[in-house]
């Protein structure tokens, strides 16, 4: 018979035997993931030692309105990646562990400031302006959607980012998109002047080891980096800052080396 502790280490070993699946968005333009809160949640995952099993939206996809990511785990399920990686963090994936309380202060206000002035851009570059939409947005997501939702996938999706564009930078609701998207890029454009300066020579934001930051931070900017825009703005000024490139470039290599082999097995 075996002793407590014995028993105990042998019980968590086997519960960690069962992977946790996440079910993203898939990879293409050297990313493991094209979708932002993906790739967030997979960098976490790569930075805190997190082994999950990861299962790309394919025809068994069955809802229009679910969450993506989602994180399954015996029984449970968690979206949102703050959620998510609230969740690893209790199963003791933690890449923060070694932030001190200031730093941790830092994580949240730069997160905020990622949501609140970098977001609305990045959903107007990918599902609003009308030339990447339609030629480069709407085909993706409609051959990654299983039929017949993809018909209706990527129409909601753009749907979905103008109405969170709008709450978060229409001070009245009579005012329209064309008239907030000169604030939005302008926004936009100094919060990834002041992640560049907060860099600066390191090569993670808290120094030489990533942490939920970075991951935050990489989901981000990656798509902006790496998708091949035909309407570019934002691009064209996050190529300038060539710190910010660096860092996206240094996770893709150090983490995810693997991620163009992986899209050729899912996709190929």
């Amino acid at each position: 018979m075996l002793s407590g502790g014995r028993a105990n280490a042998v019980h968590a070993h086997t519960n960690m035997a069962e992977p946790m699946e996440l079910l993203c968005w898939g990879g293409d333009w050297d990313l493991p993931s094209v979708h932002t809160d993906s790739l967030i949640v997979l960098a976490y995952a790569k930075f805190s030692g997190a082994k999950l099993a990861v299962k790309s939206i394919d025809w068994t996809w069955r809802t229009i309105t679910a969450s993506v990511p989602q994180l399954h785990w015996e029984g449970s399920t968690v979206t949102e990646p703050a959620q998510i990686l609230n969740f690893l963090r209790k199963q003791r994936f933690n890449a923060d562990y070694e932030l001190t309380a200031k730093q941790g202060a830092d994580t949240m206000a730069y997160i905020a400031l990622l949501e609140e002035k970098l977001r609305p851009a990045l959903l107007h570059t990918f599902w609003v302006d009308a030339e990447n939409y339609v030629n480069l947005t709407r085909p993706w997501f409609t051959s990654h959607s299983p039929f017949p939702l993809n018909f209706f996938v990527p129409g909601r999706q753009a749907s979905l980012a103008l109405s969170r564009i709008l709450l978060t930078k229409a001070e009245s609701p009579l005012l329209n998109i064309t008239e907030v998207e000169g604030k939005i890029y302008s926004e936009a454009k100094e919060c990834l002047n002041l992640l560049s300066h907060r860099l600066g020579n390191f090569h993670f934001f808290f120094g030489d080891t990533p942490t939920s930051l970075d991951a935050f931070v990489f989901g981000h900017i990656a798509p902006l980096i790496k998708a091949p825009l035909p309407s570019g703005q934002l691009q064209k000024h996050l190529n300038q800052l060539e710190n910010l490139c660096q860092f996206c470039n240094t996770i893709l290599k150090n983490y995810f080396t693997d991620a163009a082999a992986e899209k050729r097995m899912d996709y190929g």
